[in-house]
């Protein structure tokens, strides 16, 4: 008897939803930073065994939107409500429950296993372990008002409690199936897409304020040879002033940025990296349809 399904990760912003994604996974598919926002794409995460295969999906935060980039990341977000076999819906021990109430309402009328996940269970860790039962116990309490029907778990996805607890009820609930992918395949994304999304992440690191959420990065080369792969990166921005700030002063930003992203992009693949990185202005990226489905945000 083989298990095959879909498990799709959902939840607010900054919950930790790239951080349970990757233990799952046992490896470092989705951006987890300590901002709010990182992951703006659908991104799958396959775990294979002899007798099972799951295919994670890690979504953007939801949020509502403001501009046409954070409406393709919820179309993202809500795509996931549509083919998931379980769903995991992570919050945390200082969410608002009540946060994003149009979302949960959909999450409630769900007839799929929900597993709701209340990660960062660490921060509750105090010298009075009574408290902390206490204050959990209250959360429990009222996660399971909002979803009656949800199984509650909590997790410290950063300290992988609860994550082999985790995956051996979805391996219960999943239905009987052939694997829906290659047994050796970890992800559905291409090489590219892992390309721009590290270089978006050091950008994340490394600046303040707007500059990283006004930033996207296109591999417009990616080659690779029998020891060294070389790759060419244009890392886009809605304005002159951002083109300055991304580059700093005699290019010391951007070459720093480089550095990180060559140095985590060697560890990934494994090989040594030839890369090049450039600045561009695109205006009101954003907010244009057409750029976005270029940079593929379009969740059909």
């Amino acid at each position: 008897m083989h298990k095959a399904g879909f498990v799709n990760i959902v939840g607010n912003p900054n919950v930790g939803k790239s951080t349970l994604m990757n233990q799952l996974v046992g490896e470092r598919i989705s951006i987890a930073t300590f901002k709010a926002q990182t992951t703006r794409h659908r991104i799958m995460g396959i775990v294979n065994t002899d007798d099972m295969q799951i295919v994670f999906s890690d979504t953007p935060g939801v949020l509502k939107p403001n501009y046409k980039l954070q409406e393709s990341m919820l179309a993202f977000s809500e795509s996931a409500l549509q083919d998931a076999d379980v769903l995991l819906y992570v919050t945390d021990v200082v969410e608002n429950p009540e946060k994003n109430r149009d979302f949960l309402e959909k999450v409630q009328r769900m007839t799929i296993p929900v597993i709701l996940l209340i990660n960062k269970i660490d921060e509750l860790a105090s010298d009075n372990s009574r408290n902390s039962q206490s204050r959990l116990n209250s959360i429990v309490e009222k996660w399971h008002e909002l979803l009656p029907h949800a199984e509650i778990l909590p997790i410290s996805a950063k300290n992988k409690f609860g994550t082999d607890m985790l995956l051996k009820r979805i391996h219960e609930l999943l239905p009987e199936s052939p694997a829906y992918f290659d047994k050796d395949q970890l992800t559905d994304k291409p090489a590219r897409f892992f390309v721009s999304e590290i270089i978006r992440e050091k950008i994340l690191l490394y600046y303040d304020k707007e500059i990283p959420y006004a930033v996207e990065v296109r591999v417009e080369r990616f080659k690779e040879e029998e020891k060294l792969i070389r790759i060419n990166a244009v890392i886009y921005v809605e304005r002159e002033s951002q083109k300055g700030i991304i580059i700093g002063h005699q290019g010391v930003a951007l070459k720093k940025v480089s550095t990180e992203a060559r140095k985590a992009l060697e560890k990934f693949f494994d090989k040594p990296i030839y890369l090049e990185t450039f600045v561009k202005v695109d205006k009101d990226w954003r907010s244009s349809q057409k750029e976005l489905d270029s940079f593929g945000y379009n969740p059909e």
